[in-house]
C-alpha cells in the first residue's frame, strides 16, 4: 500500500470515528435536554395541584381544573384513591408509586399508559387542608412519544448530515494528501533519473516551502552534493595518477630490463630504489590530494597554531576550528617548499587579529618567480629540475579552503589564513 493511501485510509479512518461519534452523542444529548424541559414541565404543573390543594382544595374536583398544557393528571388520597383526574385520561389509569405515598419524597419514573411510553412525575401532597386530596399525592405525566419522535428525527438528520460530511471530508483529505505528497512524487522522480544516469552534479527539485519535505530535499542534495565531489575527486586521483604515474613507471619498467639483461649494476639498481621512493611519495601526495578533494566541509577541534610548527615567532596566541593532522601537514608542505625553493633560513610566525588567525613561513630569497601558478597541481618552477611532485602547495590549497581559509603569497612569504577561534568556543568545543 503507497504512502498516499496509508495517509488517506487513517484520514478515512479518523472522520468515521469521529463521525460516529457524533451521531451517537449528540441524540443523546439532545434526548437528555429535552427530559430536563418535560420534568419541570411535570414539576410546574405538580406545584400548581398542591397549591389548589392547600388554598381551595375544592377546586380540584371542578371541572377543567387539572387540564392544559398537554400532561395527564391525577390526584390520589393517602389510601392511593383517586379524588381527581384530567379528562384527557379518558379511562385510563396513571401507574401510582407506593413509595411517594410511604417516604413522602417526589419521584420521577418512567412508565406506561396503556401502550404509549410516558414520563411520570409523582409528588406528594401536605397534610394540611380539609380536602380529600390532603396527605396523598398528585401524579403527572407526559407523552413520551414526542420525544422519543424528535431525537429519532435528529438522530436520522444527524446521521446523514455526517455521512455527506464524512464523504466530503474523506474526498478533502485525499486532495490534500495527495497535493501535500506532490513534491515527495517529483523528489522520487528526480531521484530515479539521478539513479538511472550516475550523475551527481544534477540536483533534486526543492520545494518553494520550507517543510519537512523541502528539508528532506536540501538534506539529499547536499548528499549529492558530498558524491559529486567524490566523484570529482575520484575523477581527478585517475587522471592525475595515470599521468603522473606513467613516468616513473616507465623509467622503473626500463630499468628492471636493463637489469634482467646485463646483470645487477649498483648505479641501476640505485636508481630503481630512488625512483620507488619517489613513486611512494607522488602516490602519498595524490591521495592526500584526493582527500581533501572528497572531504566535507571542516568541523573539527580547536587547534593552536602554534603547536602545528617547530619553535614559531608568535605575536599573538591563536586557534582556529580544524583537523590537526590536515592542518599540521599544510604547514609542514610549506616549510618543506621553503627549505627546497627558498634561500637562507626559515621562519614560522603565528598570529592574528581577532576574527582571523594566520601562519606564516618565509624565506630568505626572492620568492617564486610565477606566483599566479604555483598552487596548480603538478605546476614545477623553471628552477625545479623535476625534484618533487608538484603537489605540495596544491595540498596547502586544498586543505586552506576546506577549512574556509586561503593561502596568500607576498614574495617569499606563504600565509596559511583561517578563521579565529574566540576564547569562549575554545572553553566549551563549540562556536
Amino acid at each position: 500500500m503507497t504512502l498516499r493511501a496509508r495517509v488517506a485510509l487513517a484520514a478515512a479512518a479518523a472522520i468515521a470515528l469521529a463521525v460516529a461519534l457524533l451521531v451517537i452523542a449528540v441524540p443523546k444529548l439532545l434526548e437528555g435536554d429535552l427530559r430536563g424541559e418535560l420534568d419541570d414541565r411535570l414539576r410546574r404543573q405538580a406545584a400548581e395541584v398542591a397549591r389548589l390543594n392547600a388554598t381551595v382544595p375544592g377546586q380540584l374536583t371542578e371541572a377543567g381544573a387539572l387540564e392544559g398544557g398537554g400532561l395527564f393528571v391525577q390526584v390520589v388520597d393517602p389510601s392511593a384513591r383517586i379524588v381527581a383526574r384530567s379528562r384527557a385520561l379518558g379511562g385510563r389509569v396513571l401507574p401510582i408509586d407506593q413509595t411517594v405515598l410511604r417516604d413522602r419524597q417526589p419521584r420521577l419514573t418512567d412508565a406506561r399508559l396503556g401502550t404509549d411510553p410516558v414520563r411520570v412525575f409523582t409528588a406528594p401532597l401536605g397534610e394540611l387542608g380539609q380536602g380529600e386530596a390532603s396527605g396523598g399525592a398528585v401524579v403527572v405525566a407526559s407523552d413520551l412519544g414526542v420525544v422519543e419522535h424528535t431525537v429519532d428525527r435528529a438522530r436520522v438528520l444527524i446521521a446523514i448530515c455526517a455521512l455527506v460530511a464524512a464523504l466530503l471530508a474523506a474526498a478533502l483529505a485525499t486532495w490534500l494528501t495527495r497535493r501535500a505528497l506532490r513534491p515527495l512524487s517529483r523528489l522520487n522522480a528526480g531521484a530515479r533519473a539521478i539513479g538511472r544516469s550516475g550523475d551527481a552534479s544534477k540536483r533534486l527539485p526543492e520545494p518553494p516551502i520550507t517543510d519537512e519535505v523541502g528539508e528532506l530535499a536540501h538534506t539529499l542534495n547536499g548528499m549529492l552534493a558530498s558524491l559529486e565531489r567524490a566523484q570529482e575527486a575520484e575523477h581527478r586521483f585517475v587522471g592525475d595518477a595515470s599521468h603522473e604515474l606513467r613516468t616513473p613507471l616507465t623509467a622503473l619498467r626500463g630499468n628492471a630490463a636493463y637489469l634482467a639483461k646485463h646483470g645487477p649494476d649498483e648505479a641501476v639498481v640505485r636508481d630503481i630504489a630512488d625512483g620507488a621512493e619517489r613513486l611512494s611519495a607522488l602516490l602519498d601526495d595524490l591521495l592526500a590530494l584526493a582527500r581533501e578533494d572528497a572531504a566535507a566541509p571542516i568541523h573539527g577541534e580547536p587547534v593552536r597554531l602554534a603547536d602545528l610548527a617547530e619553535a614559531p615567532v608568535v605575536t599573538r596566541d591563536a586557534w582556529v576550528r580544524g583537523e590537526r593532522d590536515a592542518l599540521r601537514r599544510a604547514v609542514d608542505n610549506l616549510v618543506a617548499n621553503a627549505r627546497k625553493h627558498g634561500t637562507g633560513a626559515v621562519t614560522v610566525t603565528v598570529g592574528g587579529d581577532g576574527t582571523q588567525a594566520f601562519i606564516a613561513v618565509e624565506d630568505e630569497g626572492p620568492g617564486p618567480e610565477d606566483p599566479d601558478r604555483i598552487f596548480e597541481r603538478f605546476h614545477r618552477g623553471p628552477q625545479a629540475r623535476g625534484e618533487g611532485s608538484g603537489l605540495g602547495l596544491a595540498i596547502v590549497k586544498a586543505i586552506a579552503e576546506r577549512h574556509g581559509g586561503r593561502v596568500e603569497v607576498d614574495g617569499s612569504r606563504f600565509t596559511l589564513v583561517v578563521k579565529e577561534l574566540s576564547r569562549s568556543a575554545r572553553r566549551t568545543g563549540q562556536q
